[in-house]
């Protein structure tokens, strides 16, 4: 097989299931609605259920809907029938995904499922199917054909209900007026965590830590602090502490560059005039932003009367795994 025919072999594969799952638009109708619904008024959890690969589009179905403000998790079918039927109580909802609707593992739960008076929604691609019968809500995820060009790999089935379920986290997650904040509770941790949950009070340099220097002092004064303070920064500041200026790393070399000797020169002569500035209760990933964008390596903090309270650069962004 040549090159030519492997790329066409995978973009024939792309376009059959952007088709599959184009073709779902038709498809988010008052049933999905009703679905919605079902899921906001249920009062305990939502189970998700599913074999094979149905089973693994629904383990991350349950993680998007928990992370997403609806809690949920994945009880394996098989695993139901040995045990964990003991996870479901009547105040939870199912959702049970499988293409055919005839999965015999999920069909043996069904008099289960009834007998406790639980509710349930199916996602299957065959509307006539035993699961879509006896389901609550059917939502339907059925394709022209899959991708496999035997038929039988789940290919294009799997994508549409990936996507039918991910437009349910998501019209959910609007419904339940669900937040950047909400979110961030949920990811505490890894970088994603940090950059919603991490401020800039959280990491900046305050207190003896933070370089600062009065703007009627010299350029030498200025350096030792500075070294001090191993930020690559100096904040200049008047005599009621406001900032008027910053000094860095390179602003002393374009000084030297062209002045020579800066010792006794006052640092109001070489300083940046009007650095920028963020908030103490600003994000740290804003801070990344900002720093991006000026491309500069430091930044100061002033309060809400433009009082100097704190200094930060890009390693302490690194350090707390902002960026």
């Amino acid at each position: 097989m040549n090159s030519e025919r492997i790329k066409s072999i995978a973009r024939e594969v792309i376009e059959i299931e952007s088709n599959a799952i184009r073709a779902l638009k038709s498809r988010i109708n008052d049933r999905f609605v009703a679905a919605c619904r079902l899921i906001l008024e249920c009062r305990g959890h939502l189970i998700v259920s599913g074999m094979g690969k149905s089973g693994h589009i629904g383990h991350k179905l349950a993680a998007t809907l928990a992370s997403t403000g609806t809690p949920a998790f994945f009880v394996h079918p098989a695993e139901a029938s040995h045990g964990d039927m003991g996870m479901i109580r009547p105040e939870d909802l199912v959702v049970t995904l499988s293409n055919s609707g005839e999965t015999e593992e999920l069909l043996e739960l069904l008099p289960l499922f009834k007998r406790m008076g639980v509710h349930m929604i199916a996602l299957t691609g065959n509307p006539d199917s035993t699961l879509a019968r006896h389901a609550d809500c059917h939502l339907d995820t059925s394709v022209d054909r899959e991708a496999c060009p035997l038929g039988l790999a789940p290919t294009a089935s799997s994508s549409a209900q990936l996507a039918m379920g991910d437009a349910l986290a998501i019209a959910l997650l609007e419904a339940r007026g669900f937040t950047v904040d909400d979110f961030a509770r949920s990811h505490p941790g890894g970088r994603l965590g940090k950059r919603l949950l991490v401020h800039i009070r959280d990491v900046m340099h305050a207190g003896d830590r933070l370089p600062r220097i009065g703007q009627d002092h010299t350029v030498a004064e200025a350096v030792v602090e500075m070294t001090r303070s191993r930020l690559g920064l100096c904040a200049i500041e008047n005599a009621n502490g406001q900032v008027t200026g910053i000094l860095t790393d390179g602003d002393l070399r374009r000084a030297i560059e062209e002045t020579g000797d800066l010792r006794s020169i006052p640092v109001s002569q070489v300083m940046s005039a009007s650095p920028r500035t963020i908030r103490p209760d600003a994000l740290a990933a804003e801070a990344a932003e900002m720093m991006e964008q000026h491309r500069i390596q430091g930044l100061l903090v002033v309060d809400e009367a433009g009082q100097l309270v704190g200094a930060l650069n890009f390693q302490d962004l690194l350090q707390a795994r902002v960026v």
